[in-house]
């Protein structure tokens, strides 16, 4: 992989990590949604942080 492939792919996932962990601060205070609604979203952030942080691992390994 290519250093420039490389590093776009970590600001791809520094994005997702911080829209996500946003989303997910503002979801535990939200009290105008119901649980059931807060609860499906912080599950989709917390797999979509995971995802970002395995890309993150992928563009770190060595070749």
């Amino acid at each position: 992989m290519q250093t420039r492939e490389k590093w776009l792919l970590r600001a791809s996932a520094a994005w997702s990590i911080y829209v996500w962990s946003v989303l997910i601060k503002n979801m535990i205070k939200d009290r105008e949604h119901s649980m059931r609604f807060r609860l499906v979203h912080i599950g989709l952030g917390a797999i979509s942080t995971g995802f970002a942080i395995l890309t993150w691992r992928v563009t770190t390994r060595r070749s």
